[in-house]
């Protein structure tokens, strides 16, 4: 557990010392204990948790509880009717035992793999014992047949109990291992949860109710087959989910390849994107948009000629123009790609300014979309966070403070405070591979050439062609116009001639 904060270790410990005082009436002398059913419902348990890995059901899926330090979800698996069947058939310590057994053996991945089969086992254990308590106080009806419409109310309070108990647990460890704010860990969590737990809920009754029936557990066995079914169909989401990651990626290698000066940029920015719209408090399911959106922002380089993006010297106004068409490149290249949603607005909107001086359509304040605003702050945090061929990387702190200057008339100062509080509690590794490796045969090439034209805006620093520039500042030359050039030059002659020195890059 050393690889996790202090706080999580805490959490994760105090939960497992919670389910072992839940279980531990169990194990008092003279306890009379129904352990046959116990030990059969902690086996069927264990092998789901190995089924779900079998290539007939998809092979690995996601599946079950989160892991501390990830941003796993609940447990909702196919095999959550056998806990919740433990639930209406055993008393609460027991129903706390059912899942440790295949919490403790099953797969978990690294780092703090120990941790994570601890909170494995622990998390489900207090949900069934918090689930069993309540069935007890509200279903005082026998588990048979004839009673099964008057168990409905109490089974479906045990399950909300459990779904409730479950997604309080999860936001407090993701609160506690990944350092996430309480107003966002559990910001829709719940009603996400509550339409799976009151059918595993039901499944869960119908197989108690079958177990104690003439036909015994192997009829309740049966209900598991609808479950099983419903992990092939989110298997096959799954597989649809993993096809739409590598269309990204395949994309973004295809820019890293053409313009060699950026690798490992559109991932950063990416990551970039994602601190900030958690930290804005958005649902997960638009965090995965904005970052497709981060990662995409440059792919409108593939409709720029290589030779604009790898010129030595400085650029003509006619070529920067060409460059400030990558944005309705990119729109174009992504447009029939629906799963993108407003990454698609984000692609094409990313270089406009609050002041209206950006491109490609010169847009001003909230008329820019938010998920292009955001985008805009990331990939300029980037841009002065990265080494280039030209420059050396800024620290992060005076790169925060040019974002603040720039705050209002270039960038959207909500985005740049949500970035600046999200570096503050995570900080912020750039790991991924940066723009000043060399590709093998790059050497010899001039100093100038690392620059990528048409590349990520570094506000107050050498201008990119059609980069946003400084607020207060005049344009570089097709700095800030949209594509076309129709808008007036209205840079002195001294920043063009700086642009110049600096390949306009």
């Amino acid at each position: 557990m050393r690889e996790l904060p202090v706080a999580a270790r805490w959490y994760i410990g105090g939960a497992a010392l919670g389910a072992a005082l839940c279980a531990a009436p169990a194990f008092r002398p003279g306890a009379a204990a129904p352990w046959s059913t116990t030990l059969a419902l902690a086996a069927l348990y264990a092998l789901c948790e190995q089924l779900h890995r079998c290539p007939l059901v998809g092979g690995r899926i996601p599946y079950g509880a989160g892991a501390a330090g990830t941003s796993g979800g609940s447990l909702t698996g196919w095999a959550s009717p056998v806990l919740l069947a433990g639930v209406f058939l055993l008393p609460p310590p027991l129903a706390a035992l059912i899942a440790v057994p295949g919490a403790l053996t099953g797969a978990a991945k690294a780092p703090s793999a120990g941790a994570r089969r601890l909170w494995h086992a622990a998390e489900p254990a207090l949900a069934c014992f918090a689930a069993a308590q309540v069935f007890r106080v509200l279903g005082h009806h026998p588990l048979s047949a004839p009673q099964f419409p008057v168990l409905l109310l109490p089974a479906a309070a045990a399950a909300l109990t459990f779904g409730t108990v479950l997604v309080a647990l999860e936001g407090g460890v993701l609160a506690a291992a990944e350092r996430r704010p309480l107003r966002t860990a559990w910001r829709g969590a719940l009603p996400r949860s509550l339409g799976p737990q009151l059918v595993h809920g039901l499944a869960g009754l119908m197989m108690a109710v079958l177990w104690r029936s003439a036909y015994g557990p192997t009829a309740a066995l049966l209900v598991l087959l609808p479950m099983c079914l419903s992990c092939w169909v989110f298997a096959q989401y799954h597989r649809e989910r993993t096809a739409h990651q590598a269309t990204i990626r395949a994309l973004v290698q295809a820019v890293d390849i053409k313009d060699r000066y950026t690798r490992g940029h559109s991932e950063r920015v990416g990551r970039a994107s994602v601190m900030i719209a958690r930290e804005l408090g958005m649902a997960e399911d638009r965090v995965e948009v904005l970052r497709f959106a981060g990662i995409l922002h440059d792919v409108g380089k593939l409709g720029v000629p290589t030779r604009l993006l790898r010129k030595d010297g400085p650029l003509t106004p006619q070529e920067r123009r060409v460059i400030e068409l990558h944005p309705e490149y990119g729109h174009e290249i992504v447009r029939g790609i629906g799963f993108l949603g407003e990454a698609r607005a984000a692609i094409l909107h990313h270089h406009e300014r609050l002041d209206g001086r950006g491109y490609p359509y010169g847009l001003r304040g909230h008329h820019i979309p938010e998920c292009a605003r955001l985008v805009a702050v990331a990939d300029a945090f980037d841009a002065m966070t990265s080494t280039r061929s030209y420059r050396r990387a800024r620290p992060v702190p005076v790169a925060l403070e040019e974002l603040r200057r720039c705050a209002g008339a270039q960038f959207d100062p909500r985005m740049v405070r949500a970035l600046a509080a999200s570096l503050d509690r995570y900080g912020w590794q750039p790991d991924l591979v940066t723009a000043a490796d060399p590709e093998p045969g790059a050497a010899g090439e001039g100093p100038g050439d690392g620059a990528t034209p048409g590349a990520d805006t570094t506000p107050g620093a050498d201008a990119t062609p059609g980069a946003d520039t400084t607020p207060g500042a005049d344009a570089t030359p097709g700095a800030g116009q949209p594509a076309g050039g129709r808008r007036p030059d209205r840079g002195p002659a001294r920043h063009r001639e700086a642009a110049a020195r600096d390949g306009a890059r």
